[in-house]
């Protein structure tokens, strides 16, 4: 928190980062750079029953999961550097992975984050219900403000259909592009029978320009059968692969990767 007074005094921004291994340069910039991967190192709780773990952001995704073997359960989502990428980084880019056709994207497990807000204040983003979400709109602090300034700007039919329009198809899973506004006007209260408004899906892929995340609540799957079968097809194109992946979902792996020459070589 006196870091956040610091550069709100002095009219700097702060750049959250954990491992640093994303290859598009979020966590570089002209801002203070908030290494949280040396002290937020906690795994807090697990709850086997339930299929959650709360952690704090710099616990690395493959430790967690070591850690969550005796129990039967495992973080699904990963990276191609997740013996090393940490979950608040996973968080701040929405990471998804080769597995993200069987257990999507961080932001589909994210039940729970606590933040510290531009103020400094704290926050606590988790479902709401209507009812909490009316308690919420009426707090006089800077979370509350949030929660009616963002209802108070997707409420507009003509808002939401433009977000339709102009944001990536919602099949289209694996996609980082800006703010995930189309994530919460599927949600109440702006559709009826959806489910309840979330603002971790808003924080999922924000890479760390909304709030400084402190812990996580991720929720989790069992663990999957050992892999029985691992096809490496080589192709001269990268046309020709895509190609070949349509026809390798209708057999439903548990994974898919693409590594072209650059990679290999």
């Amino acid at each position: 928190r006196e870091l956040i007074d610091f550069a709100g005094r002095h009219g700097t921004s702060l750049i959250p980062r954990t491992a640093g291994t994303s290859l598009a340069g979020q966590c570089v910039g002209d801002g203070i750079v908030v290494d949280l991967s040396r002290h937020f190192t906690a795994i807090l709780e697990v709850n086997q029953e339930e299929k959650w773990v709360r952690v704090q952001p710099g616990v690395i995704r493959d430790e967690l999961n070591r850690y969550l073997r005796p129990y039967g359960l495992f973080f699904g989502p990963n990276t191609s550097t997740s013996n090393r990428a940490m979950i608040g980084g996973m968080v701040g880019n929405n990471s998804c992975g080769s597995t993200s056709i069987v257990y999507g994207s961080t932001r589909d497990h994210a039940l729970e984050i606590k933040a510290l807000l531009s103020d400094g204040s704290p926050a606590h983003f988790r479902a709401l219900s209507a009812a909490e979400l009316e308690e919420k709109l009426r707090e006089n602090t800077l979370e509350g403000r949030l929660y009616r300034q963002v209802i108070e700007a997707l409420q507009p039919p003509d808002v939401q259909e433009r977000i339709r329009q102009r944001f990536p198809k919602p099949s289209i899973h694996r996609r980082n592009t800006g703010y995930a506004l189309d994530e919460l006007i599927d949600c109440a209260p702006f559709n009826a029978a959806g489910p309840e408004l979330n603002l971790c899906r808003l924080l999922c892929g924000s890479e760390g320009t909304l709030a400084v995340v402190t812990e996580i609540k991720l929720g989790l799957d069992p663990l999957p059968p050992p892999a029985e079968l691992v096809v490496a097809a080589h192709f001269d194109t990268v046309r020709e692969s895509l190609q070949a992946t349509l026809l390798a979902m209708e057999h439903r792996p548990d994974a898919c990767e693409l590594m072209d020459k650059v990679l290999l070589d």
